[in-house]
């Protein structure tokens, strides 16, 4: 009984410091690295949106 309770209050702490750990790392700001990433393929994205609708309106 008491190895029982024992994990469970392993259980608990595993839980708490797993919960801990996300909610820190999802508060962090996202790396301008990866927003210059973003950035580059939405610009990418727009020029062949803008580049297909060009070429379509000489069809």
């Amino acid at each position: 009984m008491m190895q029982k309770r024992r994990q469970t209050v392993l259980n608990k702490q595993i839980d708490e410091n797993i919960r801990r750990v996300y909610s820190e790392m999802a508060d962090e700001p996202v790396p301008d690295r990866f927003t210059d990433l973003l950035r580059q393929l939405r610009d990418k994205e727009q020029e062949q949106s803008t580049s297909s609708e060009s070429s379509e309106d000489t069809k």
